[in-house]
């Protein structure tokens, strides 16, 4: 039986007088990998941005593990364990690896902290190669593993990415969504934000499609890569 884990109901923002998002309504259950697909513009980032508290809506709802949270600031929303991997990825570039990894813990206080680093360094051998290393001297995708990587050490409940696979070869791309799906088996609820819909599709259990601030389509992604709207607006086909 699905358990829902986020909920968002009747959801709308607004940048002054322009409309972002017109009366959202999603479900994320846990344990799954939700994609949401749109054109740029369509309102995606502000979603994201909206679910994690750094935008504050007037209308609708956010229930996190059966808790309103609507009107709760950011960092109350990281202590409830949503991680978000912002599009840029936000690293500190004069920090080293380690250092950002660390930074993602620092609402935590027990002692599983190494252990956990020591999982990423086992997902992404490449940051433990350059654990000393600034940051900001890494190439774009070694960048987004220390992202992603930052984000898990929040032992999140549900992980927002917005946009990963963004200007990395298709080689490192392959490897972060392998460690995304990896992340779901061990029971990581995520919610991704990506343009390449082929990629989101194939790699996620559910899709929404994101139009102009409105959901217009929903179901089973694999159902959404034969459907013939998605594949004439976003597939190329």
């Amino acid at each position: 039986m699905d358990k829902p884990l986020l909920e968002i109901e009747d959801l709308s923002f607004s940048y002054k007088q322009i409309i972002a998002l017109e009366s959202v309504s999603l479900t994320i259950n846990q344990g799954e990998i939700v994609s949401l697909i749109g054109a740029n513009g369509a309102g995606k980032t502000t979603l994201l941005r909206t679910i994690s508290g750094l935008n504050v809506h007037k209308k609708g709802k956010i229930i996190f593990n059966k808790e309103d949270i609507s009107q709760t600031e950011s960092d109350y929303r990281v202590r409830a364990k949503i991680a978000q991997v912002p599009e840029g990825r936000g690293l500190f570039p004069i920090l080293s690896v380690e250092q950002n990894l660390r930074l993602g813990a620092y609402t935590r206080n027990d002692n599983e902290i190494e252990k956990d680093l020591e999982f990423i360094y086992n997902k992404f051998p490449i940051l433990q190669e350059k654990k000393d290393e600034y940051a900001g001297t890494l190439s774009g995708g070694q960048q987004q593993m220390v992202a992603v990587g930052r984000a898990l050490m929040i032992r999140p409940k549900l992980l927002l990415l917005d946009e990963p696979s963004m200007g990395l070869a298709p080689i490192i791309v392959e490897e972060i969504f392998s460690v995304i799906k990896e992340l779901r088996d061990l029971g990581t609820t995520i919610f991704v934000v990506e343009q390449n819909a082929f990629l989101a599709l194939k790699s996620s259990d559910r899709a929404y499609v994101l139009e102009n601030g409105k959901v217009v389509i929903s179901g089973k992604s694999a159902d959404l890569l034969d459907d013939e709207r998605v594949k004439e607006a976003y597939l190329g086909a």
